[in-house]
């Protein structure tokens, strides 16, 4: 079993993912173990951000690495094992949306609240937490665009893999998510206070 963990040490990227895909296969723990360290930040991420519920992300989650698990000795690393888990992890999410009703208005997360007696900290929190109302707002697809290229730093590639759709059609659905989102946020005014640098780093 020692040797997946040995020779995903020698690997980088890609190829560590699957070395370690097929030791989970043979029984090795602590490439499970290893498996969460790399990834499940990022799954619990993204799936936050779709669904505005910390304890529901964990859920998703827990079920994305399951199927990992279950399907690890038939694992063929056609693709990167983290476009994978954010596919798995989407559409999870997106039938916990279908059936609770709310497709593509799920809750923004909370912002931590700033220091009382800091004005420009409390303007920067106010900010953040209306640019999260505005991204939550936005339709299912291009939230899910802006999540996966500007919060989770894929490359319009694997984001457009990963929604099912051209890279066209991706770079589509950002343009208009950016588009809503400068024309929602100029009419509350958050540019004119700073918004103009947040959406950007959101959009």
């Amino acid at each position: 079993m020692a040797t997946g963990l040995a020779e995903s040490a020698s690997l980088s990227g890609a190829e560590a993912d699957a070395a370690l895909v097929r030791a989970v296969a043979a029984g090795d723990a602590r490439a499970s173990r290893r498996l969460l360290e790399h990834h499940l930040d990022r799954v619990v991420g993204l799936s936050y951000r779709l669904l505005g519920e910390r304890a529901a992300a964990e859920d998703v989650a827990q079920d994305t690495f399951l199927r990992l698990w279950s399907r690890a000795d038939r694992w063929r690393p056609e693709a990167r094992l983290d476009t994978w888990l954010y596919t798995v992890a989407r559409n999870l999410c997106l039938d916990r949306l279908r059936k609770s009703g709310r497709q593509s208005d799920a809750p923004p997360p909370d912002v931590a609240d700033p220091a009382p007696s800091a004005e420009r900290q409390l303007s920067e929190a106010q900010t953040a937490r209306r640019v999260a109302r505005e991204i939550a707002a936005l339709p299912e697809r291009q939230k899910s665009a802006i999540a996966l290229v500007h919060e989770e730093g894929l490359s319009n590639i694997e984001a457009a893999e990963i929604l099912g759709v051209s890279v066209d059609a991706l770079e589509s659905l950002l343009a208009r998510a950016r588009r809503r989102l400068r024309e929602r946020l100029t009419e509350t005014g958050e540019f004119s206070r700073g918004g103009n640098a947040a959406a950007g780093g959101a959009a």
